[in-house]
């Protein structure tokens, strides 16, 4: 079994009004994984994250950190882990070496990291450039570079990729990639953006009105993905189709003029064909359709509500 790096149970969280904001929460971080945790705006994602780090005060449930209980340890984990929540923590009229100077007196890490940090976010070449004048794909990872400052175990951001470009969005997914692969980081990430989730984590946690809906390795999100796949036959009866297919053992739906089957091998589309055309059901269009991890997505949200 994989050790976790980060555990909630029984999280839960209320506004003053006594509105539910998250309900029983029950998050698991593999130790050197990047855990995608998906949701709508307002799902509750940035909730979890801040009173995993005690940016918010605990109503109930435990935080249980590289083993160890956060409200007893707090220090000792918040020293290991790199954080950028909301709005990037840069000064802009600094450079990027003098941003990191300010963070390593609290950090109380060596000189040498402002130079290392610098070249592992790219930003190395900034020299006396403010970050004022930063593009903000520079200034999420001048903000990523403060994170990783002191050489944490535990990454967590909310919504890393906000507002950047397209060019941006691929940096920064593959700088975080790197620092997964080459240096073992464990990297909780949270995005309302699936397709780039899907590119980036190993597991995924999916987060709807404060309650966890979904939680697996990306693998076990694709194979629910295979299972809603299947063969659609566009036919002049679908609903003559279905009592056909049914007849044979095989469960069938209809969505439009198409009536959807499991995936089978194509002997059985090609004889499953033939009993339509024998049945006098002319058979206008056969296709395999796919599921993409989107409509999967929007699929568990809609099972749960």
């Amino acid at each position: 079994m994989t050790d976790n790096c980060l555990e909630t149970i029984d999280l839960t969280h209320r506004f003053a009004d006594g509105a539910v904001v998250l309900d029983d929460i029950g998050l698991r971080v593999a130790a050197g994984g990047i855990y995608g945790f998906l949701g709508p705006n307002g799902a509750g994602k940035t909730t979890t994250l801040k009173l995993i780090l005690g940016l918010l005060r605990k109503q109930r449930g435990e935080i249980r950190v590289f083993g160890r209980d956060f409200a007893r340890h707090r220090l000792e984990i918040l020293r290991r882990t790199g954080t950028l929540i909301e709005s990037p923590s840069i000064y802009g009229h600094l450079t990027a070496a003098e941003n990191l100077r300010v963070w390593r007196k609290l950090y109380d890490c060596p000189e040498k990291r402002i130079g290392e940090t610098l070249a592992l976010v790219g930003l190395a070449g900034t020299g006396s450039k403010r970050a004022s004048r930063f593009s903000l794909g520079m200034k999420q990872r001048l903000s990523l570079a403060v994170a990783l400052l002191h050489e944490p175990s535990l990454l967590i951001l909310d919504e890393p990729t906000n507002g950047l470009d397209p060019h941006g969005i691929i940096e920064i997914r593959e700088l975080l990639k790197t620092l997964n692969r080459e240096r073992g980081l464990t990297i909780l990430v949270s995005s309302h953006i699936l397709s780039e989730i899907e590119k980036l984590a190993t597991h995924v946690g999916i987060i709807d009105r404060g309650r966890l809906l979904f939680q697996g390795t990306l693998e076990e999100l694709v194979k629910r993905q295979e299972r809603a796949s299947g063969i659609a036959f566009r036919t002049s009866d679908p609903p003559g189709a279905v009592a056909i297919f049914e007849q044979t053992g095989l469960a069938a739906r209809i969505e439009g003029d198409r009536v959807i089957v499991p995936l089978v091998e194509n002997a059985r589309v090609a004889r499953l064909n033939a009993e339509l055309v024998g049945a006098r059901i002319d058979v206008y269009e056969i296709e395999t359709v796919k599921s993409d991890l989107e409509r999967i997505f929007f699929e568990v949200l809609s099972l749960e509500s």
